[in-house]
C-alpha cells in the first residue's frame, strides 16, 4: 500500500476534520454548501462540506429504517433526515439545499427511487445519486484494490481498476451477525448485544467471539476477489469499527488491509463530494 499512503492520509485527515465539526460546527459563510445523505442500514448520517469541499459540519444517528440497503421505514427515514437537516441550518445559520445520496451496487432499480424520494421530501434538492462504491471512493480514491463495505446485514465488495468499479456482489453477513453471536455467547437481548459491540472498550474482549465471523467476511471477500488484480482492500461501514477486523481479514485474503480513521464516515463524505449544484431530472 505504500504508493497509496499519502491516499489514505487525505481519508484520515478528511474523517477527523468531520468528526471535529460535528461537535464544533465551522458557522463561517460559504457561497454554497455539499451535503451527502447516507441512508445506512444501523445509522443514518449527513455531511456537509463548504465550497472548497472542507467539511464544516454533521450529524448522525443510529435508526432502523433500512435493511440491508432497502428503505423499509419511508416515513421515518424522511423525519429524521429533515430532522438532522434543520439542525444542522440551525448550527450554520444558512439553508443547506443541494443534497446526492448513494444506493447499493446493483439496487437502483429497485430502490433508487426510494432514497431519491427521501431525501427531497427531507427539502433537499437532490443533485446526485451513485452508487456507495463510487462514493466511498471519492475519498479512499484507490487505483487497482476493493472497496469492502461491511453492512448491517450484507458485505457488499467492489472492485476497482484504474479507479472504476469493474465488478460488484454483495453477500448475506454484517453487524447484525455480529449482533447475533453477541447475543448467543453473552445471552443478551438482540439490541443490548448491538450496543455493547459499539462500545469500543468492549472490542478486545469480543474480536475473539466474533473472529469466526469476521473470518466468514474474509472468505466472502477472497471468494470475489479471485482473479482481479487487487492490490489492497479498504474497509467501509460501521460494522468495520471493531477494533482488530483489518487485521484478521488482511491474515485471511493475503492482501493489504486498510481501516480508515472511522469507516462509518468514508461513504457519507465521499456522497458530500459527489454533490452538485444542479438537480436531476
Amino acid at each position: 500500500m505504500s504508493e497509496n499512503k499519502l491516499t489514505f492520509e487525505y481519508c484520515d485527515q478528511l474523517v477527523r476534520d468531520f468528526e471535529e465539526v460535528i461537535e464544533n460546527p465551522i458557522k463561517s459563510k460559504s457561497s454554497v454548501y455539499y451535503t451527502g445523505v447516507d441512508l445506512g442500514t444501523a445509522c443514518v448520517v449527513v455531511a456537509v462540506l463548504d465550497e472548497n469541499f472542507k467539511p464544516v459540519a454533521g450529524a448522525y444517528q443510529y435508526a432502523d429504517v433500512v435493511r440491508d440497503g432497502m428503505v423499509v421505514d419511508y416515513i421515518g427515514a424522511i423525519n429524521i433526515v429533515r430532522k438532522m437537516k434543520q439542525d444542522l441550518e440551525e448550527k450554520l445559520d444558512t439553508e443547506l439545499i443541494y443534497a446526492a445520496a448513494a444506493i447499493p451496487p446493483g439496487t437502483e432499480s429497485v430502490d433508487g427511487g426510494a432514497v431519491k424520494n427521501v431525501v427531497q421530501a427531507a427539502g433537499f434538492e437532490m443533485t446526485n445519486l451513485l452508487d456507495e462504491s463510487t462514493a466511498a471512493n471519492a475519498v479512499l480514491q484507490m487505483q487497482n484494490g476493493a472497496v469492502v463495505d461491511i453492512g448491517g446485514g450484507t458485505t457488499g465488495i467492489s472492485i476497482l481498476k484504474d479507479g472504476k468499479v469493474i465488478y460488484v456482489a454483495d453477500e448475506p453477513t454484517g453487524g447484525t451477525h455480529f449482533s447475533l453471536v453477541i447475543s448467543g455467547a453473552y445471552g443478551m437481548e438482540f439490541q443490548e448485544a448491538d450496543q455493547y459491540k459499539r462500545v469500543d472498550k468492549n472490542h478486545k474482549e469480543l474480536l475473539p467471539i466474533l473472529k469466526p465471523v469476521v473470518e466468514k467476511v474474509a472468505s466472502i471477500i477472497t471468494q470475489h476477489i479471485k482473479g482481479y488484480d487487487v492490490q489492497e482492500i479498504a474497509l467501509v461501514g460501521g460494522t468495520c469499527c471493531l477494533t482488530g477486523i483489518e487485521g484478521i481479514i488482511q491474515k485471511q485474503t493475503g492482501v493489504p488491509t486498510h481501516k480508515p480513521q472511522n469507516p462509518m464516515f468514508v461513504t457519507p463524505l465521499g456522497i458530500a463530494l459527489s454533490c452538485k449544484q444542479e438537480s436531476l431530472d
